[in-house]
């Protein structure tokens, strides 16, 4: 037997809930760590009551921006028209790498499609009922909220700081991806309406067929047509905004906010004061960023998603008054919440 001076040291005394795993007291990592609660359990959303007609208003159906079919119809004849210009080459013997590759865009455009498709499958979580419950339950709104057949498969991709989403599909499948820096913002401790607004938004881009196979083989040049092709992708972010906002308008500050600031500094972010610059910064290289941006530049659509009276610009600024006053950190002119389970009177 040891003499009392010659024993092992005793392990120094833990606090109560001390984890060796973690190296924190109080983190269950079953649950997340501090600050992240549990996210709620998935149960079938209830059918919303909306009307039918579309417009701008969270009540009815999703409006498309009025400037997307006609922008879409003139990057579709140019397309013909430039396909039919390959031919003709080909015709006349001038073979080369642009009009082989021109030639081979149907296939290659599925095997892109299929590609990236497969990269999900295997590698992303994909949102169900046990896994990513909540955002899985916002998928599968967002689609009854649009009348959709089906709801797409839905993927957690991982983001490593990277603030995105996007929707594809592949065949007769379609699928949205929701990076997973989104649910550190997005999620039931921050901002569950700001990850429905993203939501809506990709799940908006399948219900308005933006990835449709036929209509992206139609838009095949489109990256070759940066003013032309760019306008046409805006507007088919202002869709995508109008079925975010219809399906949890509530989120569309937070959602800005996030893309305006990342996912630390968003709550610092005065989304009614980003708004008010949209009419005042002017000049041709203000034009130029908008027109040669795939998506809206972010004081012009954040203005479109306060404003509500008109659809989003395209080449020209905003120039109208403010809707409304100000209503704090709210975007001013927003419906209560609940607009998806009850109709006010006054829009019946």
């Amino acid at each position: 037997m040891q003499p009392e001076d010659q024993l092992p040291p005793s392990p120094p005394q833990q606090p109560p809930g001390w984890n060796p795993v973690t190296g924190m007291s109080g983190w269950d990592p079953r649950l997340g760590p501090p600050g992240w609660s549990p996210q709620t359990p998935y149960t079938p959303p209830r059918p919303p009551m909306v009307q039918q007609a579309r417009g701008l208003s969270p009540y009815g159906m999703p409006a498309r921006h009025s400037w997307e079919i006609p922008m879409l119809i003139v990057v579709i004849v140019v397309t013909v028209l430039a396909y039919l210009v390959t031919l003709m080459l080909v015709l006349l013997g001038v073979i080369n790498d642009y009009t082989l590759a021109f030639l081979a865009a149907p296939i290659l455009l599925w095997f892109g499609r299929g590609a990236n498709y497969a990269m999900q499958r295997v590698n992303a979580v994909q949102m169900s009922p046990t896994q990513f419950p909540e955002g899985y339950r916002m998928v599968v709104e967002a689609a009854a909220r649009y009348g959709m057949p089906s709801v797409p498969d839905a993927y957690v991709v991982l983001g490593n700081g990277q603030i995105n989403a996007f929707a594809s599909g592949h065949g007769f499948r379609r699928f949205v991806c929701v990076y997973s820096d989104m649910f550190e913002v997005g999620g039931q401790a921050r901002d569950p309406d700001a990850l429905a607004f993203i939501i809506g938004h990709e799940v908006g881009h399948i219900a308005a067929g933006h990835t449709s196979y036929w209509r992206n083989l139609g838009m095949f040049l489109v990256p070759f047509l940066p003013i032309l092709g760019n306008a046409l992708i805006r507007t088919q972010e202002y869709t995508a905004d109008n079925h975010g906002y219809c399906n949890r308008h509530m989120g569309a500050p937070g959602a800005m906010r996030v893309l305006a600031a990342g996912k630390y500094l968003n709550s610092l972010v005065d989304i009614n004061e980003m708004a008010d610059r949209a009419p005042r910064e002017k000049g041709f290289f203000i034009w130029m960023a908008n027109a040669m941006s795939s998506h809206p530049v972010l004081t012009w659509r954040i203005w479109a998603l306060r404003d509500r009276s008109r659809h989003g610009r395209l080449f020209l600024r905003p120039s109208a008054p403010d809707p409304v006053q100000h209503n704090g950190a709210q975007l001013p002119g927003y419906p209560p919440p609940g607009h998806y389970t009850e109709i006010p009177s006054n829009v019946r």
